[in-house]
């Protein structure tokens, strides 16, 4: 039987997936920072702050999630992306990032970024894949990024 997938908003039932599919990731390949937690603890802020937080929903199962986190002067971030292990490979990272990209464009975003670790292969490709490119990295809170992408708005 097909699977059903949905890309759904953040609802505060959610807030534990958010933290949960996030440091799932995170700690597989890194270490949780401040940073981290800052937004994970309390994902509300990134909606005060004017982002918007996704989440993939496979049958019943929140299993994905993805973050554009508005910083000012109209500058977007997507962070906080990530897919549960069970429900890799099944582009669902990658329609969390088209959703993202499509409401960046519908606010009129100047800047629409993301910062990565190049070891992250998979996600490098799929990012690629929708366009964003690759641009020098510059300052960041988190000590894993090591390559900024930016999407040409």
């Amino acid at each position: 039987m097909e699977k059903s997938v949905q890309i759904i908003e953040y609802q505060e039932v959610y807030k534990k997936d958010f933290k949960r599919i996030n440091v799932e990731w995170i700690e597989k390949f890194f270490t949780v920072e401040h940073q981290d937690l800052v937004q994970l603890d309390n994902p509300q802020s990134i909606i005060d702050g004017g982002g918007k937080i996704y989440f993939a929903k496979l049958d019943d199962e929140i299993v994905g999630t993805a973050a554009l986190i508005h910083d000012g002067n109209n500058e977007y971030e997507l962070a906080k992306m990530g897919v549960s292990p069970n429900a890799q490979g099944l582009g669902l990272g990658k329609k969390l990032c088209v959703v993202a990209i499509e409401e960046a464009k519908k606010r009129k975003a100047k800047s629409l970024y993301l910062r990565s670790n190049r070891s992250l292969t998979p996600a490098i490709s799929m990012y690629l894949s929708v366009g964003f490119v690759e641009v020098p990295l510059d300052a960041s809170h988190y000590k894993r990024a090591n390559i900024k992408m930016d999407y040409p708005l």
